[in-house]
């Protein structure tokens, strides 16, 4: 498999987003990520393939291809058969977010051939693969449309953020944009193993103490913490701490 004809810095950023969808993407085995290749339909055959395109500060598209042993251990879990899209998801968020502020679709399942022969056929794309030792074990593909300072067909380079005329209105241009909000209770890591032997009843703990804020995230970043109150039978968040950048680990 031959190298993709994008530039080093940009190579830099898609192993950034790859080792992102690692940190989240659920497997049994420890995966690393490979050295970028150009994407092609053989890289990995059997398995499932979730593809989604983004938007907001980058535009592309994002697929990971997972190896048969997840679809099929998500398939016969004990609590039913699973969703193979919302277990993958997080991968697809994070290896997106490495761009900027982005929003996903809800994305499809495609057979890994279809998948990424179709993302291949793009400009641009380029493939990670995810070494399970000397074998895939999974795969990363994704493109930008465009990607800074490749040329246009006809040999004209495309123009990078900074060379943009600047935008006109500001932040006003953005009120109208939808954002996903999320409130969070509380994390936890989970092998695959803990996570089907899970039964109606069983208590799964949080890294939270009894009585901690909340935190209220954006797009994934957070920006405040507060407290859960019941509003008309919904659940809301009063905000008690709005985070400043920087302070998000504290």
């Amino acid at each position: 498999m031959t190298a993709p004809t994008i530039t080093e810095p940009q190579l830099a950023l898609v192993r950034t987003a790859a080792e992102a969808a690692l940190a989240v993407l659920p497997t049994s085995r420890e995966l690393t990520v490979g050295a970028p290749v150009a994407a092609t339909a053989d890289m990995l055959t059997s398995g499932q393939a979730i593809t989604a395109k983004f938007s907001g500060a980058a535009t592309g598209e994002v697929v990971v291809v997972v190896g048969q042993d997840l679809a099929d251990a998500l398939k016969e879990s004990p609590l039913g058969e699973l969703d193979l899209t919302a277990a993958v998801r997080p991968a697809l968020e994070a290896a997106a977010r490495a761009f900027g502020p982005v929003v996903l679709d809800p994305g499809q399942i495609m057979e890994p051939g279809v998948a990424l022969s179709a993302i291949a056929a793009k400009p641009g794309a380029v493939a990670l693969p995810l070494l399970d030792g000397g074998d895939i074990g999974a795969v990363l593909a994704m493109t930008l449309t465009p990607w800074p300072g490749l040329p246009e067909p006809g040999g004209v380079a495309r123009r990078s953020a900074s060379d943009a005329a600047p935008l006109r209105g500001g932040l006003d241009m953005l009120h109208d944009v939808e954002m996903e909000v999320s409130a969070e209770l509380g994390r936890t890591r989970m092998s695959v193993r803990e996570l089907l032997s899970l039964i109606p009843g069983a208590i799964v703990e949080l890294d939270r103490a009894a009585g901690s804020p909340a935190d209220l995230l954006v797009n994934g970043r957070l920006i405040a913490r507060g407290e859960v109150v019941v509003i008309d039978e919904n659940f809301g968040i009063r905000i008690t701490e709005i985070v400043t950048p920087g302070s998000e680990r504290e």
